[in-house]
C-alpha cells in the first residue's frame, strides 16, 4: 500500500532529477531510469506518475515557469516604483535560485526541444508572454508605448541571450554581471528618451 502524501514529494524529487541530470548532459538525452534513479525511486514509478519521458520534460518546464512566477509576483509586490518593477523582473530572471547551471542547462534544452515539441513551444510561449508583461508593467509607466514595446523586446532578448552564452560557458554563473549588462542597457534607454 502506498504510503499517503508521497506522490508530491515522489514527483518533485523526480523534477528535480530531470532538471540535475539535463544540466550534467546538457541536453534532454536523458532516459527515464537515470531519472529515476537520480530521484531514488524505481522507474516503473517515475513512469507511473509521468508516463512518457515527454510528459515528465512538461511537468519540469511548467515546475520552472511556476517558480519563475512565484518569484517574480514576490519582487513585484516589494517594487515600489516603475523603475523598481523593472529591475525587479531583472533581478528574479538572475537569482540565486534561476540562475543556477543546471538551471540554465535546463532552460536551454527546452529552447531547442520547443523547435519540433507543441507542448513545450506552448510554455515557452508562456514564459515569453509573462516576461513581456510583467516588463511592460513598469516600462510603460516610463516610456511611450511603442518605445516600452521595444524596450521589453530586446531586454527579454538580453535576459535570454545572456542564459544562452552562460549555457556556453563553465564555472559558477555570474549574476551581478548579467544584472548589470542588462541594466546598463536600460538606463541608456530611459535616459535617452528623457532628452528625446
Amino acid at each position: 500500500m502506498p504510503k499517503v502524501g508521497m506522490e508530491p514529494l515522489r514527483r518533485k524529487a523526480l523534477i528535480d532529477a530531470t532538471i540535475s541530470a539535463i544540466g550534467e548532459r546538457g541536453n534532454l538525452d536523458v532516459t527515464m531510469s537515470e531519472i529515476a534513479g537520480r530521484a531514488g525511486v524505481s522507474s516503473a514509478l517515475a513512469h507511473h506518475y509521468f508516463g512518457a519521458k515527454d510528459e515528465l520534460l512538461a511537468a519540469t518546464m511548467r515546475h520552472l515557469l511556476s517558480e519563475l512566477l512565484i518569484d517574480t509576483t514576490a519582487a513585484l509586490r516589494q517594487a515600489e516604483t516603475a523603475r523598481t518593477r523593472v529591475s525587479a523582473v531583472i533581478a528574479v530572471n538572475f537569482s540565486d535560485k534561476q540562475f543556477r547551471s543546471e538551471t540554465i542547462a535546463a532552460w536551454l534544452a527546452f529552447y531547442v526541444e520547443a523547435q519540433k515539441s507543441p507542448a513545450l513551444r506552448r510554455l515557452l510561449r508562456v514564459y515569453a508572454h509573462r516576461l513581456h508583461s510583467n516588463l511592460m508593467s513598469g516600462l510603460t509607466r516610463l516610456l511611450q508605448r511603442h518605445e516600452a514595446e521595444r524596450v521589453a523586446e530586446a531586454t527579454a532578448a538580453l535576459i535570454d541571450g545572456l542564459y544562452i552564452r552562460r549555457a556556453l560557458r563553465e564555472g559558477i554563473p555570474n549574476a551581478a554581471s548579467a544584472i548589470a549588462l542588462v541594466e546598463d542597457y536600460l538606463e541608456t534607454k530611459l535616459s535617452q528618451a528623457g532628452n528625446a
